[in-house]
């Protein structure tokens, strides 16, 4: 029968357990004023977030901090290889390049065994005494002439690149490859920042060209020195004035091209920081007390890693580098452009100059870039360290 069943038993469940935490009665928990107590508190405590989930309030706290680390150490980097930087441009262009042609056909008839070595002791000093003669005909300041619009690129360049690409390295891991960071997130990033970097600058770095190819020392009509630009503002107006607001954009396609230079860059980049941190976790796991190479590794390893992966990739894609200084040339005393097309412009060069003058400048490059390089990121690595901000 029922009367004899066993009376029901009721589990108490942990939530309905007393809290000796709590200090008010059974009535007092149920009251309004309780629970808007207990509201407010848990309003205001701040919750853990689940292991694994991308923490978007703290990255977006955080993501200025990449704009600042690049602007800073873009600007370090620029103003100290500003010399190599304008030897480099000079040597880009077709004036200097016709130049050092009839510089080496005059070697060349005087030195008919010439071995690869002795052409390059040749090339190397070549190069540096156009940057002595800079110096000795123009004065110290051509050294680092355009160095004021290079600070006005390199500072919103940099801002914009290290920011879209800090970013969007991680919201693309985040959002489309499960937090993970791959290669491709790598190149996704990096492309991006690229084309969004050459497209807000290129206004600027057409102005820095125009002006380190523009001699301090011009040639002397009567007893006046003449030149073609007073000043960068000069510069801006006759630009306007003769080529109109499409001539700011002149060189975009190299520049778009030479937005797989960079993408490159930050790929190696990332790849060897990797390699990097997995020598830092076997060291750790194996115990052992680190040598003086394994200090040294720890401190300069990302800056060697940022000139390394700079050397690859500008020694990969440096024709456009010469392209985009071509495009971005004054026009001609009849005021016709000479190159008006990127394949234009790799046609017209290989025809008359060859594969020597789609490198023209190459040495200078790798001297101002590689060291700029480990410059920008080594200081762009020690800021974000400073901000606690993962890179």
């Amino acid at each position: 029968m029922a009367q004899n069943a066993a009376p029901a038993t009721y589990r108490m469940s942990p939530s309905d357990k007393p809290d000796a935490r709590r200090t008010h009665t059974s009535d007092e928990q149920f009251s309004p004023l309780a629970q808007s107590r207990e509201l407010g508190d848990a309003m205001l405590e701040p919750r853990s977030k689940p292991q694994g989930q991308p923490a978007t309030s703290t990255a977006a706290s955080r993501s200025w901090h990449y704009m600042v680390a690049g602007a800073i150490g873009g600007m370090t980097a620029a103003t100290l290889t500003a010399p190599l930087d304008v030897l480099k441009t000079r040597l880009q262009s077709d004036f200097y390049q016709a130049q050092l042609r009839a510089s080496r056909a005059a070697f060349a008839h005087t030195h008919t065994n010439m071995n690869p070595f002795r052409a390059t002791i040749f090339h190397l000093t070549e190069t540096l005494q156009i940057l002595g003669a800079v110096h000795k005909q123009e004065g110290r300041r051509a050294l680092f002439k355009g160095l004021g619009p290079n600070l006005v690129g390199v500072i919103p360049a940099r801002s914009i690149n290290f920011f879209v690409y800090g970013n969007g390295k991680h919201l693309i891991a985040n959002y489309l490859n499960g937090g993970r960071e791959d290669a491709w997130v790598f190149l996704a990033a990096g492309l991006t920042a690229g084309i969004a970097t050459s497209t807000a600058t290129n206004p600027i770095w057409l102005i820095k060209t125009r002006m380190q190819l523009d001699k301090n020392v011009a040639e002397r009509v009567g007893e006046t020195a003449t030149r073609q630009y007073k000043n960068s503002l000069d510069c801006i107006r006759q630009v306007f004035r003769d080529e109109g607001p499409r001539g700011f954009f002149k060189g975009m396609s190299a520049s778009y091209l030479g937005a797989s230079e960079s993408t490159l860059q930050w790929v190696l980049y990332e790849q060897m920081k990797k390699s990097l941190r997995r020598r830092e976790e076997r060291i750790e796991a194996s115990g052992r007390e680190k040598t003086w190479w394994d200090t040294t590794v720890e401190h300069t390893g990302k800056a060697g890693a940022a000139g390394g992966a700079k050397l690859i990739a500008a020694m990969l894609a440096y024709p456009h580098e010469v392209a985009r200084t071509r495009l971005r040339q004054a026009p001609l005393a009849n005021g016709q452009l000479k190159y008006t097309g990127l394949m234009q412009c790799f046609k017209l060069v290989w025809k008359e100059e060859g594969l020597v003058g789609l490198y023209g400048g190459l040495t200078p490059h790798l001297l101002r870039t590689v060291p700029s390089a480990a410059i920008m990121f080594g200081m762009y690595e020690v800021i974000l360290r400073l901000f606690d901000t993962p890179s």
